[in-house]
């Protein structure tokens, strides 16, 4: 039965974890986008994520939070959320449903801990702007 279950590869969306000023927190912060870099629209797209790791010998884990996007077009980003400060030694991860056409996909992205660095960052294609990517 396992072997009749087609699951569809996802290529060309992906995560990028970009810094931006904030004038609430008066610094730099990461945020999460969701690149779509295909010839494709996305529909019904979930982001469900949460953080996890151990920070001083203490197993810790963040509350889950979910997104919904009714559709993102072809060759375009949405911004899904903040990266607080204090997940940066966590891994950080972005579970992503969506559909082409009538053909569901999902991906599990994972920022690792401490991955989020501005010194380790390349260009985020479509933003154009310095980021960690996540494939």
């Amino acid at each position: 039965m396992k072997k009749d279950i087609i699951i569809p590869e996802v290529e060309n969306v992906f995560l990028a974890a970009v810094q931006e000023w904030s004038d609430d927190f008066m610094e730099k912060v990461w945020y999460a986008y969701l690149v779509n870099d295909s010839d494709f629209n996305l529909d019904s797209v979930m982001v469900v994520s949460k953080a996890f790791g151990t920070i001083d010998g203490e197993m810790k884990k963040t509350s889950i939070l979910r997104h919904a996007f009714v559709e993102v077009p072809s060759v375009s980003v949405v911004k899904i959320e903040l990266v607080e400060k204090s997940l940066l030694p966590l891994n950080n991860e972005f579970m992503v449903t969506f559909f082409i056409g009538n053909t569901l996909y999902d991906k599990k992205f994972i920022f690792k801990a401490n991955s989020l660095d501005e010194n380790k960052t390349e260009e985020v294609p479509i933003l154009f702007v310095e980021g960690i990517m996540v494939k």
